[in-house]
């Protein structure tokens, strides 16, 4: 099934529930698959509905961010639980040990050796953790291992 198909299902199911966050958020991915849709002229692949999605997601952990540094309480637990809705619709997120094993691997391909290569590296893992890990936390690890 679809990844659009799957929004429509759980969308009537919120309807019906009368889950008015859940709407949203649902509203929102469907939106932003249909206009990339749109932009691209074709059914959209089960990478790019990835891709779509991670964005999505990265665009709300900034705001979570954002609100968190501006004190905002009430958006914070708003954006939370965006988050988590979101989150259902992606893969099973990477554990901070497989993805240190992934960089140590494009380490070992790329032949970095000093922090330098850090696009190299990042050029390697990118594709490989889409949508099932954090960039910022993949940057963070791939810093990590090039300094040591």
């Amino acid at each position: 099934m679809s990844l659009l198909n799957t929004l429509n299902d759980d969308m009537k199911t919120a309807m019906k529930a009368k889950d008015k966050e859940t709407l949203t958020v649902i509203r929102m991915l469907k939106a932003s698959l249909q206009n990339e849709k749109i932009k691209i002229g074709r059914e959209l692949n089960d990478e790019e509905e990835l891709t779509i999605l991670a964005r999505e997601m990265k665009q709300r952990r900034d705001s979570l961010t954002e609100f968190e540094k501006a004190g905002r309480d009430d958006l914070v637990e708003k954006a939370k639980s965006e988050i988590t809705i979101v989150e259902k619709y992606l893969p099973e997120q990477l554990t901070l040990d497989e993805i240190k094993n992934i960089v140590s691997q494009a380490i070992q391909q790329t032949g970095a050796t000093s922090p330098k290569e850090f696009g190299k590296v990042m050029g390697v893992v990118m594709p490989q953790v889409k949508g099932k890990a954090d960039g910022n936390q993949v940057n963070a690890v791939v810093k990590e291992l090039l300094n040591n």
